[in-house]
């Protein structure tokens, strides 16, 4: 084991979300970048803490990588395996940590080179009265050829918990043909009875459920079903078996079937772990937990299966009252589980959790890049025990003033208040992320695209459309016909904006496996320019259900030209940054009738005053604090200076 200061853990060895931490954070690496070289148990043994010491939070980091396939088996790398990690603790049953299905990711793929990794975080905080002492963990790879690395460490972080574990016990661990008529897969999730341990409060089922296989119908990888659980023979909640969304994998494009909906899986993702409270079920009660699939009868050939794991959680009490818990930020983020939402600019998105038994009302925020200028702002809303939300933050200049840098940079944000005082626990309240910027564009730009044969009725499958800071469409091209090209000039205010390219067969421009709808195409670039810009997402046509690109435009560097060529003409605005008052200077003009006018980011004109004079005072008092422009025009031409207002 190794101890090292979190912050410094965060940056140089992951430089995944860094959070401040009340003690040490000890790290516990299980495999070392192994082989998974073919359908086999990879077992390795650990000595994780002792157990004397209070654990905020654990986490597993499982870092899937590649090597060099050696040409034999010939389809190294390229398929979509289960990948299960398990702890086999000293006393105690078997458990799931984690379970991730593999990528297609050949070697002749862009987005998985050989040098690609990517890293899966599991919170597996719950498990801590197994993660104790010495213990085996166990990667079980079904695939059936090589060419992934496996890395897993754990991360123990020294504080104190939501609620302390007092036992695990496993329910379920199996897998389990489905619809078979003489051999059911209620066989494997029977009734468990069980007894709660002293202490008990509350009380959950964790369950993970893939389906595999196809029949007739596409069961079990795809076809939809559902199970039920069961408390004391009493029906308390139902979950479908499906991920909808494979066409939005954060990983893409890979070289198989990626964008096709599956059993509650998608190629190169996390398999998510859902969790049913389990009502009454207190200190030393018994009680009995059932779960049910969906009735199916398979039909023709193929062997549909699902593979089930599930555990009950028994929880002490809240230990805090007050204690909300800053999980994430998605944007700005530079980590690669959120590559869709980035390169961000304008409103930053974090994930907020109650970890206290009071339910919160509002949360003060302090944001922005790190050692520079603290934004804030505060949330209201309802927020009850254990719950998480995403929260959107008011964009921050010095996000906006980033964009177009390519050197990395940090964003931090805090937790200032809770309900409107100070937050019981302080060590779950910072978080620094390392993130690229978005690229700056100029205020006019060429959209082309092209579509491909591909339509929903008679009109093509793709769109596109440029969002505002409001989340206002300010240009878009829609109701489109197959195989067409279309160019479209748009001219933007100086602003941060989203380009939004959608396709509704989530197949995209172009698919190998859908050679049928032909080939499109999408750029942006300069009017002035034929050279086209990069686009982060597009990934040459296969994009899936679609991508975003983010992007700030500025007015032109050489302000002074679009006054009639006249390098002499000047406007600056002072004190800037401003409070209430701001003088604006115009110089090299003959002012004649001209309009002063103040824009807001969103280019909107929030002031406006004649000016027949070289200076004139603004009162700017009721403008909120922020980035604007102050333009000043006549029937010549105009002028314009960017302006900050501070409160």
């Amino acid at each position: 084991m190794k101890k090292l200061y979190f912050l410094l853990f965060c940056f140089v060895l992951f430089q995944i979300n860094c959070k401040a931490t009340v003690g040490d954070t000890t790290l516990v690496q299980a495999h070392s970048d192994i082989w998974l070289n073919y359908y086999n148990n990879f077992d390795t043994t650990v000595n994780f803490p002792d157990g004397s010491k209070s654990y905020r939070k654990i986490y597993m980091v499982f870092t899937l990588g590649k090597y060099v396939c050696p040409g034999n088996p010939q389809y190294c790398g390229d398929w979509d395996y289960t990948i299960q990690t398990f702890l086999m603790p000293k006393t105690g049953d078997t458990v799931e940590l984690g379970r991730l299905i593999s990528p297609y990711a050949n070697s002749g793929n862009a987005s998985t080179p050989a040098s690609w990794k990517k890293r899966y975080i599991y919170d597996v905080t719950d498990y801590y009265p197994l993660l104790k002492d010495s213990a085996t963990v166990r990667i079980l790879y079904s695939g059936y050829s090589g060419g992934f690395t496996a890395n897993v460490k754990f991360i123990f972080v020294e504080g104190t918990p939501m609620r302390n574990v007092l036992r695990v016990d496993k329910i379920y661990r199996s897998s389990h043909n489905y619809g078979d008529p003489n051999n059911s897969i209620e066989n494997l999730t029977v009734p468990v009875v069980k007894t709660a341990p002293a202490g008990t409060q509350a009380a959950a089922l964790s369950f993970t459920v893939t389906g595999h296989g196809a029949d007739d119908n596409g069961c079990s990888e795809f076809c939809s079903k559902y199970y039920q659980v069961l408390l004391n023979n009493v029906q308390i909640a139902q979950k479908d078996i499906w991920r909808a969304n494979c066409g939005l994998n954060q990983l893409y494009p890979q070289s198989g079937t990626w964008v096709y909906d599956r059993g509650n899986w998608c190629p190169g993702d996390k398999v998510e772990t859902f969790h049913h409270d389990l009502p009454g079920v207190t200190s030393n009660s018994n009680y009995i937990v059932d779960v049910d699939f969906e009735n199916y009868t398979k039909t023709g050939s193929g062997t549909p299966s699902y593979t089930v794991t599930a555990a009950v959680f028994y929880y002490d009490t809240m230990n805090r009252g007050l204690d909300a818990d800053l999980l994430d930020v998605i944007a700005p983020n530079k980590f690669e589980g959120y590559f869709r939402e980035n390169a961000l600019c304008g409103q930053p998105t974090i994930k907020v959790k109650n970890n206290g038994s009071q339910t919160i009302n509002s949360i003060t925020f302090g944001y922005g890049l790190l050692n520079d200028a603290v934004n804030t702002f505060t949330w209201n809303g309802t927020l009850n025990s254990k719950e998480e939300t995403v929260i959107s933050l008011p964009e921050p200049w010095s996000l906006r003033m980033a964009s177009g840098d390519t050197s990395l940079k940090y964003f931090d944000a805090k937790i200032l208040m809770v309900n409107g005082q100070n937050d019981e626990d302080h060590s779950n309240n910072t978080i620094i992320v390392p993130f690229k910027s978005a690229p700056k564009w100029p205020v006019q730009i060429v959209v082309r695209l092209a579509t491909n044969l591909a339509t929903v009725g008679a009109v093509s499958e793709t769109s596109w459309k440029i969002l505002d800071l409001n989340g206002n469409v300010v240009a878009q091209r829609n109701n489109l016909a197959p195989s067409t090209a279309y160019e479209d000039t748009v001219t933007l205010g100086p602003s941060c904006y989203k380009l939004v390219v959608e396709d509704l067969g989530c197949d995209g421009l172009y698919w190998w496996a859908n050679t049928a709808q032909g080939s499109g195409s999408f750029s942006v670039r300069s009017l002035l320019s034929f050279a086209t810009f990069p686009l982060a997402g597009y990934f040459s046509r296969d994009f899936g259900c679609g991508f975003s690109q983010y992007f700030t435009t500025d007015f032109p560097t050489d302000i002074h030209s679009i006054f009639n060529a006249n390098m002499e003409a000047a406007i600056e605005a002072s004190p800037n940054p401003a409070r209430n008052n701001v003088t604006i200077q115009v110089s090299g003009v003959s002012i004649e009738d001209g309009m002063i006018s103040v824009v807001n980011a969103f280019g909107q004109v929030v002031k406006e005053e004649k000016c027949n004079s070289t200076r004139q005072n603004i009162n700017i008092e009721n403008l909120p604090s922020g980035a604007y422009t102050v333009v000043f025009q006549n029937s010549k031409g105009k002028l314009q200076s960017k302006l900050m207002i501070v409160r």
